[in-house]
């Protein structure tokens, strides 16, 4: 199942419960990847120092 299909399925099942719809696939994606970026921009991934060394077990 792909996303439109998955968001038509979400929406007749909100619409059956009274609920409301949810948003449309790919709505919120820049603002998803922005923030992402500025997590990892701001958390920079950290290296293992012991995964680094060759042959040697702490």
């Amino acid at each position: 199942m792909d996303a439109i299909q998955q968001h038509l399925l979400d929406t007749y099942r909100a619409a059956r419960l009274g609920e409301p719809a949810p948003p449309p696939p790919g709505r919120h994606d820049r603002r998803t990847l922005r923030d992402v970026y500025r997590h990892w921009l701001t958390h920079p991934p950290v290296r293992d120092q012991r995964a680094r060394r060759s042959g040697t077990e702490p």
